[in-house]
Formats: C-alpha cells, structure tokens, sequence
C-alpha cells in the first residue's frame, strides 16, 4: 500500500474518531461561492467597474431571464435559482456563474467579440449550466475523493486550492475539461428550447476560435476553440434538422 494511501486511511480514521467525517455539500459550495461572488462584486463596485452600463445590464438581465425560465420549463421539480446577475467593466474579465447561480459577465468581453443576442444567450447557457449541473459541487468531490485529508481542514482551504495549488489543479484537469464540453452541449441545447437557432448560438464558438491565437491548442480545463466549434457546428446541424437525438459522445471534444 502507498504511503499516500496510507496517510489518507489514517486521517479519516481521525475524522470518524472526532465525528468529523462528511461529504461538501451543495450547501457548503453555494454558501463559500456567495462569500466569494460578494467580496468580487464589492471589489469592482469599489473600483468603479461594477454596473456601468445600465442598458447593456439590461441586456444581459433579458438574455439570462429567458434562460433561467427554459432552465424551470426543463426540470419543474428542480429547487427555485435564485440568479443573481452583474457586469463588469474589467477588461480581464469575460463571464462566469458560481455555485447556487451567481453569475458575472464583462462587457468588454462582449464587445470585443461583438456578440449578438444570440451568441450572447450562448455564453450565459453555458456558463448557467456550470451551476445547473452541480460541477463545482462535483469539483469538491472529486478533490476529496483524491484526498479525503481535506475533510480534515477548513472548508475554505479547499476553495483556494481549487484556484491555486497546481498539484490539485493538475489533478482536476480531465475533470474540468469534461465539465466544459457538457455546459458547451447543454448550454446549446437549452438555448436552442428557448427559441434560439442554433447555427446562430454555435456562431459564438466561431468567432472564440477567430479570436483565439492557436484556436487548435486548448489548455489545462479547455478544450481547443477550433474543437469547440466544430461541435457546435455538427450539434446545431442535428437541431435544427431535428436530428438531436443521433448525437453521440465522439460528437464532441475530449
């Protein structure tokens, strides 16, 4: 047995002895993610970069509203999204939707892509699905499975070693990568129910893999833009024929 395996019987071992042991639960990851939206959102509202915008707020709020209805009309028995929705004016921004369905986008982003409302509904889906999955709930998981130590420590470490500690990260790669080709399948989907074309929400992946230096390379958690796009492109060809349910897992980038 590895003496890795071995430190990490030991220490759960400890956990039962302390009545420690547990699982992350949804509602440890929406609560530390609601600390973690707020101490951004009050960082760029400090810096003036919050909200700028009101029409384009406006905007993304229409969008995000007609998507979140879709997400009800697709999973009734689903618990109520409470979304919560703002933008950014930090160029180093581009969009994002924490647990429990705190979502961010930047302005700068869309302009430069010069987004319509349809790639625009594109984003959002995808990254609303991040939160409709549970794939930060499933992330922890996944980091605990690996090494169930971090049951031993504050909930808070593990927050940061998500983002931070490259050994963890390296870790999670597959996982994360995973996670972004089904929020880019499914975010397709549920857009295209809400009454958007599809060849008009994949025409967001084009112009990622127009803007992208080396659209074929992906990186550590993305799958390659040029792969990204391809996918759209075949999937919203079988939606728009009606040929959704011919789609298969080769469909789409690993």
């Amino acid at each position: 047995m590895s003496t890795h395996r071995i430190a990490a019987l030991l220490a759960m071992c400890l956990l039962l002895s302390s009545g420690c042991v547990g699982a992350v639960t949804q509602e440890d990851v929406v609560a530390g993610a609601a600390r973690l939206y707020r101490a951004r959102i009050d960082g760029l509202a400090q810096a003036g970069m919050l909200d700028r915008d009101a029409s384009f707020l406006a905007r993304v709020a229409r969008i995000a509203q007609r998507l979140s209805e879709q997400a009800r009309r697709d999973n009734p028995a689903a618990p109520v999204w409470s979304w919560e929705i703002h933008t950014s004016g930090d160029p180093d921004d581009n969009a994002f939707c924490m647990a429990g369905g705190k979502l961010l986008v930047s302005q700068a982003y869309v302009e430069q892509l010069a987004l319509t409302d349809a790639e625009l509904a594109m984003v959002l889906s995808h990254e609303m699905q991040h939160a409709i999955l549970l794939h930060h709930l499933k992330e922890f998981d996944e980091a605990v499975r690996r090494d169930p130590r971090w049951l031993a420590r504050p909930f808070s470490e593990l927050e940061d070693a998500l983002d931070n500690d490259a050994r963890l990260m390296g870790q999670l790669a597959a996982l994360n990568r995973e996670q972004e080709v089904e929020a880019d399948r499914e975010g397709l989907a549920m857009a295209w129910r809400a009454g958007w074309r599809a060849n008009e929400l994949a025409a967001y992946f084009r112009k990622l893999e127009q803007a992208a230096t080396m659209s074929h390379i992906g990186n550590a958690t993305h799958p390659a833009p040029l792969a990204r796009w391809r996918a759209a492109r075949r999937q919203a060809a079988q939606l728009d024929s009606g040929r959704a349910g011919t789609l298969e897992k080769a469909d789409f980038p690993q």
